[in-house]
């Protein structure tokens, strides 16, 4: 059964894919599906992007353990800030001056917006470099569900993820993605309800479980009663640069913004705030509030020897077989969704931003689809190397590698895109400082950590502190630099002062 299932999912995504061929004819099409996505699958898109084997084993399993049940709050902000608050500040406005500059890519806004070819290649580059740890350690979660429940070797699970979702991406484009995260996104809607109601119910029932959670003593973590069960748990510190990082640095992370220049109208930006919003609180939500009853699972668990990535699957071996086949295809619903949005961002920039006019010159607009298709491949590949190296080298947090990832990404970008969006008075000088200052402090923590403060000997923790430093940073570095050209400046702004007219049930007359 578990085997039928598999395969019938992976027959529709390879279908999706080449149902989509026609879209994926140019670069505005096989990147941003035309800028003409609707709601519903702009919404899931962002959502599937966002959460993965990363979150579901990775940051579920572990930080459950460390925090108790407040780390649901870690999904709360993800709903809140992650995504709500993304879509309201970031959404519309994204939308109107992306589409005015022409940029299909985060890189090439920058060098849209600053005039800058430099800015455009350095974005491109950071981007290409550290999306890859991000895009291992996807198949590092997968690893641990697949082994549980089919008992196939690493290698073959690493391999049969990378050629399918090559496979639909290659063909259909942006569109495919969007339609395949729409199916999986419905998948883990569903999934992660129905494991969390029967992982409950195998405690007891949810009072029961939360009762037991209560008793769950560890003096090495705190010596307070039923701390884990308490509405900050134990750390509430460390805890909020969880919430900070998987929440505020999606603002920063490529793939993600990208979602917001393919927006179709108005209409698809107020329906797909409420969506993804909703998504990302049963989602993220879900995987939190799960992880949170890890340690009901204690006698089974050896989190020195395993790791805490194998909390969840530990805590979902004994359910069903139909319920494991379940939690499989939501994970790997996940995973491959937000491995595709990750390689056609890497791909994109890389070709667009990188290798176009600056080492291909005059290339058209069909060679450019064909290098962002092989560099897809050769993205998978890399990544699919990197997470069998990293299995064989006994290297399993999974947390890790997507805290160097995000930081480095969103310390970098987050601030000088934010601030490009609404401020004039941002500098090229004050770009720079914020890429140079995010990926420097993260190769920092990743190479010397003995250098850095305690508290930022976590990746989790820098890469918060890389992303706020970076919001007073850019200001900063901005009221004391060069100003940018007062014509480019007011030529890219005028965008949004176009006047449009609507209904009168949007806005009342005079």
């Amino acid at each position: 059964m578990k085997v039928i299932l598999l395969l019938a999912y992976f027959a529709v995504m390879i279908g999706i894919g080449l149902y989509c061929r026609k879209n994926a004819t140019d670069v505005n099409g096989f990147v941003l599906g035309g800028r003409s996505v609707g709601p519903w699958l702009t919404a899931f898109a962002y959502g599937t992007s966002y959460f993965s084997a990363v979150v579901f084993v990775g940051y579920a399993g572990q930080f459950g353990w460390k925090y108790g049940i407040a780390a649901t709050w870690a999904g709360i902000g993800n709903a809140v800030i992650g995504s709500l608050l993304a879509w309201v500040i970031l959404g519309r406005r994204t939308r109107i001056m992306t589409q005015h500059l022409d940029s299909a890519t985060m890189p090439q806004f920058f060098g849209e917006r600053y005039s800058s070819k430099a800015l455009k290649i350095a974005a491109s580059v950071i981007i290409f470099v550290f999306l890859i740890p991000y895009t291992a350690s996807l198949y590092n979660g997968l690893s641990r569900l697949f082994g549980m429940a089919f008992d196939i070797d690493y290698s073959v699970c690493i391999i049969l993820m990378a050629v399918l979702t090559a496979i639909y991406v290659i063909a259909g484009g942006y569109m495919a993605t969007a339609i395949n995260d729409f199916i999986q996104g419905i998948i883990m809607l569903f999934g992660i309800s129905t494991i969390i109601l029967a992982v409950l119910k195998s405690k007891g029932g949810f009072m029961a479980a939360l009762d037991g959670l209560a008793r769950v003593t560890d003096e090495t973590v705190s010596t307070t009663p039923g701390v884990f069960a308490s509405f900050f748990g134990p750390d509430p510190l460390n805890l909020m640069f969880v919430v900070i990082l998987t929440s505020l640095g999606t603002w920063g992370l490529p793939q993600m913004v990208q979602k917001f220049y393919a927006i179709k109208d108005e209409e698809s930006i107020k329906k797909g705030t409420i969506i993804s919003t909703i998504f990302a609180l049963v989602v993220a939500g879900g995987c939190y509030f799960l992880g949170g009853f890890g340690r009901l699972f204690s006698d089974q668990i050896d989190v020195v020897a395993n790791g805490y990535d194998s909390v969840i699957p530990t805590m979902l071996q004994n359910l069903s077989p139909i319920l494991i086949a379940l939690v499989v295809i939501l994970v790997l619903s996940a995973s491959m969704s937000t491995l595709s949005s990750l390689v056609i961002a890497s791909s994109s920039t890389l070709t667009i931003d990188f290798l176009k006019d600056n080492f291909v010159k005059d290339m058209s607009d069909k060679k450019q689809v064909l290098s962002i298709r092989i560099l897809v491949v050769v993205f998978i590949a890399i990544s699919a190397i990197i997470a069998l190296v990293q299995y064989k080298s006994s290297v399993t947090f999974i947390a890790q590698l997507m805290g160097i990832s995000w930081g480095a990404l969103a310390g970098a970008f987050l601030a000088p895109f934010l601030y490009s969006l609404y401020w004039k008075g941002t500098t090229k000088i004050a770009c720079w400082v914020s890429f140079i200052f995010g990926v420097g402090l993260m190769l920092l923590d990743m190479l010397a950590p003995a250098c850095l403060p305690e508290i930022m000997r976590s990746p989790i923790n820098c890469g918060s502190i890389a992303m706020l430093a970076g919001l007073v940073i850019v200001p900063v570095v901005s009221l004391f630099t060069p100003k940018p050209d007062k014509t480019l400046v007011d030529e890219t702004f005028a965008c949004y002062d176009k006047t449009n007219v609507v209904a009168q049930k949007t806005a009342l007359g005079k």
